[in-house]
């Protein structure tokens, strides 16, 4: 019995020494924005979220006229859809370096960091959509000997 008790004993001692899930909480700036940083092969974007009325600005431009195709426009709202907050909160956005893919993507991923910080609760949604996880693909190096990363120069036999 005694041992038993201390089997006991050491089982609960076992389950207070492991860390417990980490607590999301809430990380404002000053001025009560939540800030991110979210990036996408060569490009970095800086992501402020506030509430208010749902305008979207990426570099001092309306993100309509700034990603004029509509699949970038899509690709930039689904973390709001997907958190189900369209016209709720105001985000402004830098961006710099890579292409206007590389540049939505990296939007896509501040904006959904910037989420979580401002409403931990979304973390589960936005996890589960993938939006939180950044897109490690980058484009190959150009290796010497061939004419890209992988193409080799045209073979001749005589």
């Amino acid at each position: 019995m005694a041992e038993l008790s201390s089997l006991a004993e050491l089982g609960t001692a076992t389950a207070a020494a492991q860390p417990a899930a980490p607590v999301h909480v809430q990380k404002l700036d000053k001025s009560g924005r939540a800030y991110a940083t979210g990036k996408r092969k060569n490009a970095i974007a800086r992501v402020w979220v506030k509430p208010g009325s749902g305008k979207i600005t990426v570099n001092d431009k309306e993100f309509a006229s700034y990603f004029a195709r509509p699949v970038l426009q899509m690709i930039l709202n689904q973390p709001i859809v997907a958190a189900n907050r369209a016209g709720q909160y105001d985000i402004v956005a830098t961006v710099i370096g890579g292409g206007l893919s590389g540049q939505a993507g990296a939007v896509r991923h501040g904006i959904s960091k910037a989420l979580t910080y401002y409403e931990p609760a979304l973390r589960s949604v936005l996890k589960k959509g993938g939006f939180l996880t950044r897109d490690s693909r980058v484009v190959e190096r150009k290796k010497y000997g061939k004419a890209k990363a992988r193409r080799s120069f045209q073979f001749s036999k005589r």
